[in-house]
């Protein structure tokens, strides 16, 4: 698979199988997404990875909190932004209508979106979760060499035939990461990856997001 195939087959994977991912193939996926450019070298990655029962074992305890209303408090504060520009505000308001309705949701329906929702707290059923962490006195700056991180290691997936979603409600909890994966203080748990093969006959993943076309975005001259 070439790069270009890989950027092409990912996908945001919202249902996993539960076909073990082997800690090997998952060295070996890391090892070549460590070769991701970062800030004047800084590498100011941390991998923790949850695995087989260990992910098991947060899934379960993400789901308790989510079912009785514990709220987030996630290391990195992501609240969201309270005057979006029109464009990017639309984008985000027709993925959410588009999405529950390819999969027969109500987003009027309080049970509908919770179940919905409920899938991030479970991490989808992946059974790998891979989190990217960093020292709290970094920058923004660090924040977006873990950004080329995170697609260093869900193409590197791809080649392997795994899916992943990278979303931030797996960072919800960071207090249970760190009792799990041990995870140490000073480390701001920034954001979770899962992995794992993919449920192929989920109606999940059989949704796709679309893009912009490259002449909106992209602006030559010379």
């Amino acid at each position: 698979m070439n790069v270009t195939d890989a950027l092409k087959a990912r996908f945001t994977c919202r249902a996993f199988t539960s076909e073990p991912v082997d800690g090997e193939m998952i060295l070996t996926i890391m090892e070549a997404a460590l070769k991701a450019p970062s800030w004047g070298n800084t590498q100011p990655w941390e991998i923790f990875v949850a695995n087989g029962k260990s992910a098991d074992r947060l899934r379960e305890a993400y789901y308790d909190r989510f079912s009785h209303g514990v709220p987030a408090n996630p290391d990195i504060a992501r609240p969201l932004p309270t005057d979006w520009p029109p464009a990017l505000k639309e984008r985000y308001e027709k993925l959410r209508d588009d999405r529950s309705e390819f999969l027969g949701l109500n987003r009027s329906d309080e049970s509908d979106m919770h179940s919905l929702m409920a899938r991030n707290f479970s991490f989808f059923d992946a059974p790998c979760v891979v989190f990217l962490c960093m020292d709290r006195s970094l920058t923004p700056w660090s924040l977006f060499d873990l950004g080329s991180l995170s697609q260093s290691i869900m193409l590197a997936a791809c080649e392997y035939g795994l899916g992943t979603a990278a979303a931030v409600q797996l960072a919800s909890y960071p207090d249970l990461l760190r009792q799990e994966l041990g995870i140490p203080d000073n480390l701001a748990v920034c954001i979770g990856i899962a992995m794992g093969r993919i449920d192929a006959d989920s109606p999940h993943n059989a949704f796709r997001s679309p893009r912009r076309p490259v002449d909106e975005v992209v602006r030559i001259r010379g």
